[in-house]
């Protein structure tokens, strides 16, 4: 049973229907119906987003994220962190408020800088931490360039695989560009030379996200979860009883 029943969707918020419904569709292929998670929303705010801002797939990516959140926690919003050299905002999209939310959003931020992940990583973290929560959470962590401090985003990562994180890293841009080089190593570095499980997934949605299908996309967005959710139950990581399915 999803946290959010579709009749609750289908009163509240009709232009998300579709969205739950195709990100139900892939949580019970994934064998994930009826789990509890919290899901965050973290977005590149660095000067060479301003296209995909301008052309709403921020705005997509993010409607894509709440129609799949709807289904792992019952509260009705994603916490989201905006962050370029620095962290520009934490804040969250709502199920009620989604519309033109990220526009609104980036109306009130600054300069758009360049691109330090292990600062919204850190922003992550104490949102998670402060929640109190200890259920497992899944980190949708768009970005279209590596980080301009790759030591620190790497021992962020590694530090952040005792806690109940996964990080389902998304590349916007060039498949090719060597950009996500460091992104494919993030992804494959070693356990447990490196860190206790394997804790980060990368996917490229490409140089028109729009385009990517919602099917694909949430597809994508959760095929690592289960792997990692039974790792970090073997671990101690997540309590089996606070994440398993009701």
């Amino acid at each position: 049973m999803a946290a959010i029943s579709l009749s609750r969707i289908e009163e509240t918020t009709p232009a998300l229907v579709s969205l739950y419904k195709t990100a139900g569709v892939s949580l019970t292929k994934h064998g994930m119906d009826g789990l509890r998670a919290a899901v965050y929303l973290v977005v590149d705010y660095s000067g060479s987003m301003k296209p995909y801002y301008r052309d709403g797939s921020v705005q997509a990516l993010a409607d894509r994220v709440l129609g799949l959140s709807a289904h792992l926690d019952d509260d009705g919003t994603v916490p989201v962190v905006f962050f370029s050299t620095d962290v520009d905002a934490v804040t969250d999209i709502a199920l009620a408020d989604h519309r033109g939310r990220i526009e609104r959003i980036v109306a009130g931020l600054g300069h758009m800088g360049r691109t330090s992940y292990h600062l919204a990583m850190d922003a992550v973290i104490d949102h998670y931490l402060d929640s109190g929560s200890t259920a497992p959470a899944l980190v949708v962590f768009q970005t279209d360039g590596g980080p301009v401090n790759k030591l620190a985003a790497e021992k962020y990562l590694c530090k952040a695989a005792r806690l109940p994180l996964f990080w389902q890293f998304v590349g916007f841009g060039d498949p090719n560009s060597k950009q996500f080089d460091y992104l494919r190593g993030l992804d494959d570095l070693e356990v447990p030379a490196k860190r206790v499980i394997d804790n980060a997934g990368f996917f490229h949605a490409g140089e028109n996200p729009g385009e990517v299908t919602d099917a694909d996309l949430y597809d994508r967005l959760v095929g690592e979860f289960p792997n990692w959710l039974a790792a970090a139950r073997a671990q101690g990581i997540v309590s089996e009883a606070r994440s398993a399915p009701t």
